[in-house]
């Protein structure tokens, strides 16, 4: 058999939606996994709503999320003469034929099928009748022979064995009357030239298998093999479209979901191996199989995209994670200034505390990226004459400090609760809130290290404290 080829073949009519993701990763981790090649096709037959900046938005999100295609993108509407070429083979071998039906005539037929509440299917006027009595202002559709008789079985390699009753699909058009090619013709034949082997797609498209396998046979060509994953639908159970929020990829980088903790999330959304969770990329390649892909539906569940997005936080590399907090500051907050970073770089670890997404830790770090502090009015009240002399001596007392650090600061804060008759809260919550402009956010060693001895004494004598 030949090396294993498969193709990801999005319309550039819209951003990608997340189900469409899903669909590229099992494709290309398909064909990593048996050593093959993967292909993107830009299928942009429908010039009207095909647009340049979709294709862009297309091939950056494969990009961000780790999917390279092998080759060039294929663009379909380079190939429109190729389409036409096999639908007047197909009409030469008698596998297709003219249909000179008015737009008026399919109408009856379909308002006729609706009465009696039965499926619309093209009556197959045109298909043994004599091109002689065909009508001289009438531009002929081009229509496939399909099977009328008996039933095709589709070997799929999720659904498994999948039975149709022939005379269930209609006689389709491969070609319209303006002389362009449908969906189903154009498809098929550029899944042949690319010399694609296996066609991993939604089972939404089932019904296009059917008639794709007609077209191969047809023109006497190889068939690949299908497999349909279950679409995903949202937490309610309904179909996920590209109106509900969090379809594409753009509504989860912007809040800070990481591109390798999204594609594990999707991996795992309908394919399991064993009972293992999370995996890294080597291991996605490694383990991935069609075998392993469920038959039903799975449902996009936002709190457990975030639940793996904050397990990558918290095992990343820091180094890793803090070069991927500037990069999403950068694009998507403010950029965070030279001067700031080493701050930020030395913070994370617990800065990270909690964090589910990039902006999260974005949010915590706020207290050190604003040079003004910006209070809480409400917390601001917690600031009593008792809350005033604590920050006061706490700010004498730091003189006495040469290094941060807990060991050292400890001590100081300790002799104020005595001193006070007050608990760790009664001195750490007064200095947070001059410090950080709330009650709530890090411990307040970890606040005063992360500012700075300089930068702390500044912020204890802020006017709005006095």
């Amino acid at each position: 058999m030949s090396k294993v080829a498969t193709r990801f073949a999005p319309s550039p009519t819209g951003p990608l939606h997340i189900g469409g993701v899903r669909t590229a990763l099992f494709n290309w981790l398909y064909s990593k996994n048996q050593k093959g090649t993967f292909h993107l096709r830009i299928e942009d037959t429908d010039k009207e709503r095909s647009k340049e900046e979709h294709r862009i938005q297309i091939v950056n999100s494969l990009k961000w999320i780790g999917i390279e295609h092998d080759g060039d993108e294929y663009i379909q509407s380079n190939k429109v003469e190729d389409h036409i070429k096999v639908a007047n083979e197909l009409l030469k071998n008698g596998s297709a034929y003219k249909c000179y039906c008015s737009s008026e005539e399919i109408e009856e037929q379909k308002k006729r099928a609706k009465q009696k509440k039965l499926p619309y299917i093209y009556n197959r006027k045109w298909r043994d009748a004599d091109e002689k009595d065909a009508p001289e202002n009438i531009k002929p559709v081009i229509r496939f022979k399909s099977k009328i008789e008996g039933s095709s079985i589709l070997k799929d390699l999720v659904q498994g064995d999948v039975e149709i009753e022939n005379n269930t699909i209609e006689d389709f058009i491969i070609l319209r009357n303006d002389g362009t090619p449908t969906y189903n013709l154009s498809a098929t034949v550029d899944d042949h030239q690319m010399g694609m082997t296996h066609i991993i797609r939604g089972d939404d498209h089932k019904i296009n298998t059917f008639k794709q396998i007609q077209i191969y046979l047809a023109m006497g060509w190889e068939v690949p093999s299908f497999a349909h994953i279950p679409l995903i639908h949202t937490i309610e159970g309904k179909k996920l479209s590209k109106r509900d929020n969090a379809s594409t990829l753009d509504d989860y980088s912007k809040i800070g979901i990481m591109p390798d903790a999204l594609r594990n999330y999707l991996l795992r959304l309908g394919w399991s191996y064993q009972d293992k969770e999370i995996f890294t990329l080597d291991e996605s390649i490694k383990y991935f199989n069609l075998e392993g892909i469920g038959k039903s539906p799975s449902k996009l569940d936002m709190s457990r995209i975030l639940s793996v997005n904050e397990h990558y936080i918290k095992t990343i590399d820091e180094q890793q994670l803090f070069k991927s907090l500037i990069e999403y500051c950068g694009i998507y907050k403010e950029k965070i200034k030279p001067e700031k970073e080493e701050k930020i770089k030395n913070s994370l670890s617990f800065l990270k505390n909690k964090a589910k997404t990039l902006e999260d830790i974005f949010n915590n770090a706020q207290y050190i990226l604003k040079d003004e502090v910006n209070f809480n009015q409400e917390d601001l009240k917690l600031i009593d004459v008792k809350a005033k002399r604590i920050i006061s001596v706490f700010n004498e007392n730091l003189n006495k400090v040469n290094i941060l650090s807990k060991e050292t600061l400890e001590p100081v804060v300790n002799e104020l609760i005595q001193s006070n008759g007050t608990n760790f809260k009664g001195v750490g919550q007064p200095l947070r809130v001059a410090l950080t402009g709330s009650k709530f956010g890090p411990g307040i060693y970890d606040i005063i290290i992360s500012l700075g001895k300089e930068e702390v004494k500044k912020r204890l004598t802020n006017k709005k404290l006095t």
